[in-house]
């Protein structure tokens, strides 16, 4: 597995780029990693990709505000 720190962390086009942000995430090769993006050496979510994928398709169905 890749080490946490060579992984390219983003954080949402909807963050708002003052340090607020809340989480940024990652891809691995079997799925998506979470992480707090002011605590970057703290815990970490790991998603399998299918459930990724469903959890971003159903923010695009249902978009919020």
């Amino acid at each position: 597995m890749t080490a946490l720190s060579e992984l390219e962390w983003f954080k949402s086009s909807y963050s708002g780029g003052s340090g607020t942000e809340c989480v940024e995430c990652a891809y691995s090769a079997d799925g998506t990693l979470i992480r707090d993006s002011k605590r970057a050496e703290g815990p970490v979510v790991r998603v399998r990709a299918g459930a990724w994928r469903a959890f971003v398709g159903s923010l695009a169905r249902n978009p919020a505000g």
